[in-house]
This record gives structure tokens, C-alpha cells and sequence, in this order.
């Protein structure tokens, strides 16, 4: 009996190993097939698998998708930020009173036009603030005796933060709401290596109100950039560097961007230009500065003891000229006059 069992088995045997091969093979065609899901495809809930990964997406991105034609657009992260603005589209609705229920635009005075209540202003208010002037109005109208008000926005209007100067990408980056300076400068791809220590934001387009001047650092964490905040309609200018000029006996005379954080000596200044030549007077160096009042300053200098230790480096300014003479006789006769017209003529030197 046992011998008889063994052997019905042992015929059993192929057609079970031929089975889970063609299950196999049936699960490597098969299964790619299972996992893509069709765009137009039910996943659970009744939504689409479009609309299920597209809401993924957008949950784990901080800015919402641009629109054709427009930049990103900048998201707060917490929606009481929001600010009504002219052009908004706001959907108001009126507990237990359907008539005044409906989607309203805000005009370009800030105003929405409610019936029976005329116009309320909301212009520049959170949506909290929005719905309790709303009740207000509809309580002093002597049209509802205790209106409960609920406002939201279905529709923002264009409003731009413009990026100016020494970014990666200047121009126009839409904003919704207030966001820090350091946001602002990342949606413009970061400041440039030409860019200067300080940022200028002009709030609004008001020009009697005084530009607000922002410390920034590349090379450093700026407190500034992250606790400023900067509202649509503002402006943000990125000012280049200062310049400064090294002319005379150098390997390449011209005009250099003060980098490092606007920060740089004549030591400095001479290594960006390439040393000095081997006929230069370097015990007759000169530093040419040009005062907002017209006058000028003529530092003398020497190079050798510079080097040596026994003198401390110039802190240069912008505008600055570092002229280093060829000769003691040069150097007598050179006056700052004839030194500033030679730097109005000097070409910007890019650095390596």
C-alpha cells in the first residue's frame, strides 16, 4: 500500500512543479500590469488615482503648482496669515441665511458689495477679521439680529513680490500672503557672488515710505533674511557689491568686486590683482578715497611692511583706489586727480 502511494505521488509530482511555474510566469506578465493603475481609474474613497497622487504631491510640497506663465507661488504655512487683497474671490456664507450665502469679488477699493448692506470694506484683513466685520455690518444694518459669518477665499487674486538685482533669477514671484525674506530670496534662486552685504525692501508702492535695509551674509546664518517678512506688492533689490580699484604696478590692474561680505583689506586687494610687478615701488603704496562731500583722502602705505607684519592693512571701502607706482619718481608726481581719471576708465575684473 505504502509502495502504491509513493508511486501515485511520485506522478504527481511533475504537474505540481509544472503549476507553480506557470503561476510564476503568469505573475512577472501580470503583476506590472496590477500596479499600473489607469489616470481615470476608482481607488478607494471614489476618487481617482489622478487625484489621489496629485493630492500626495501637493501635501508633501510647500508651494502650490504654478499656473502657465506665472512663477510659485508662495504658500504660508499658517492660512491666518492670509490677507484680503482687490480681486480676491471670497466665498461668504451666512448661518441660517441663504440669501446673503454666495461668492463675492472684492473690488479694486477693497470693498465687497453685499445685498441689503451695501459695501464693506476688507481690504488688508485676515479672514477672521473679515467675517466679523461682515456680521457688523449686517447688525448695525438692522438686517440680521445675530449674523454668524463665515468667510473663505476660493479664488486669490495676482500678487507679486518683485525680485530685483543680484539674484539667480530676478523678476516677479507670486505671493498670497506675508513669507519671510529667505523664502523670497530661494524662489528667486539665491543671491548672486556679485551680490552685496545689505538688501533693500521697499514696502508697497508708496515712495514716501523709507526702504527698510536688511544685513545679509553668504557665508553666515542672517537672522535678518529669516524674521523679516516681506507682503505682496513689495520690492526686494539686491544691490552688487562695492568696487574697488587696484591700478599701477599689479599683474592685472582694474576694478574688483568687494566680496566676502563687502569685507576687504589692501593685502587682500593686491592678492585679487595678482601681486605686484617686479619693477613696483611697494614701499610708496597709495589708497585714493573719494568722501560723499567731494573731498578726498590720500593714504600712504608700504607694501613691505605690510607684508612683514609691522603695519596693519587698510580696511578698503568702496570706491576705493589702490595705486601702487612703478617708480619713486612716478610715485612723486602721480596726484589723486590724474589717479581717480585713470580708475573712471578701468574695466571690472571678473574673479577666477
Amino acid at each position: 500500500m505504502a509502495t502504491m502511494c509513493r508511486a501515485i505521488m511520485a506522478k504527481r509530482q511533475p504537474k505540481a512543479a509544472f503549476s507553480s511555474g506557470l503561476l510564476l510566469l503568469l505573475g512577472a506578465v501580470l503583476l506590472p500590469a496590477m500596479m499600473t493603475v489607469p489616470g481615470n481609474a476608482q481607488v478607494p474613497g471614489g476618487s481617482t488615482a489622478s487625484t489621489a497622487t496629485a493630492g500626495l504631491a501637493s501635501s508633501s510640497s510647500k508651494t502650490q503648482a504654478p499656473s502657465q506663465g506665472q512663477g510659485p507661488i508662495v504658500v504660508p504655512k499658517d492660512l491666518s496669515e492670509l490677507r484680503i487683497a482687490p480681486g480676491d474671490l471670497l466665498n461668504v456664507s451666512v448661518y441660517d441665511a441663504p440669501e446673503f450665502t454666495n461668492s463675492y469679488r472684492v473690488d479694486p477699493a477693497g470693498d465687497l458689495t453685499i445685498p441689503l448692506c451695501g459695501k464693506v470694506n476688507l481690504l488688508g484683513l485676515t479672514l477672521t477679521e473679515a467675517a466679523k466685520r461682515l456680521e457688523a455690518a449686517l447688525k448695525n444694518g438692522q438686517i440680521l439680529v445675530q449674523p454668524q459669518v463665515n468667510v473663505d477665499v476660493a479664488q486669490f487674486a495676482g500678487q507679486y513680490v518683485t525680485v530685483m538685482g543680484e539674484v539667480v533669477t530676478p523678476g516677479r514671484v507670486a505671493l498670497i500672503a506675508p513669507t519671510t525674506l529667505g523664502e523670497i530670496l530661494a524662489e528667486a534662486g539665491g543671491v548672486t557672488p556679485l551680490a552685496g552685504a545689505r538688501i533693500k525692501i521697499r514696502h508697497g508702492a508708496n515712495d514716501a515710505v523709507p526702504e527698510e535695509d536688511v544685513p545679509y551674509s553668504r557665508s553666515q546664518n542672517s537672522r535678518g533674511a529669516a524674521s523679516i517678512l516681506v507682503r505682496p506688492g513689495d520690492s526686494v533689490i539686491v544691490p552688487r557689491a562695492g568696487i574697488v580699484y587696484i591700478l599701477g604696478a599689479v599683474n592685472k590692474p582694474g576694478g574688483y568686486v568687494m566680496q566676502e561680505d563687502g569685507k576687504l583689506n589692501v593685502a587682500q586687494a593686491l592678492a585679487l590683482s595678482g601681486g605686484t610687478v617686479l619693477q613696483a615701488n611697494t614701499g610708496g603704496l597709495r589708497v585714493i578715497r573719494r568722501n560723499p562731500d567731494g573731498t578726498v583722502l590720500d593714504f600712504p602705505l608700504s607694501y613691505n611692511a605690510i607684508t612683514k607684519g609691522t603695519q596693519t592693512p587698510l580696511l578698503l571701502q568702496a570706491q576705493d583706489i589702490v595705486y601702487v607706482p612703478m617708480s619713486k619718481v612716478k610715485a612723486t608726481f602721480s596726484t589723486a586727480t590724474g589717479i581717480i581719471s585713470s580708475a573712471a576708465s578701468a574695466a571690472i575684473v571678473s574673479h577666477p
